[in-house]
């Protein structure tokens, strides 16, 4: 909440996007050392394992300590976006069995989308 009020940003935007990258900024570095090390099943399967543990895991640990109010804004956009990536994802996969340089450009662009967005609407 402090860093929220510090940086000008909802409660909710703050843990959707500069929470998010900070707890993922670990999982990028280990993606790309995998990836420069011609060791692509590692880098799948980081980010392919870590979204199932962070929204089965610790949601689902989260939701049974305390209920979970789900926030409209979630409902409303960020689903959305989760659900709309994960499936561009499995169709990028199952279209060629491999990312290619310009999906994954598509993916990094449709991320940065999402942030401008969020950060434009739901700024304050």
């Amino acid at each position: 909440m402090a860093a929220a009020r510090r940086l000008r940003v909802s409660p909710l935007l703050s843990g959707l996007v500069i929470v998010g990258f900070g707890t993922s900024a670990p999982e990028l570095v280990v993606s790309v050392d995998a990836a420069v090390q011609a060791q692509p099943d590692i880098a799948m399967g980081n980010v392919v394992g870590s979204n199932i543990f962070n929204i089965l895991g610790i949601l689902g640990v989260s939701a049974l300590l305390q209920p979970l109010p789900a926030h409209p804004r979630v409902l409303q956009f960020d689903l959305w976006v989760l659900l709309a990536g994960a499936f561009i994802l499995l169709f990028f996969l199952f279209s060629g069995r491999r990312l290619s340089r310009l999906e994954g450009g598509t993916l990094l662009s449709g991320y940065i989308a999402y942030l401008i967005l969020s950060f434009k609407v739901f700024g304050s």
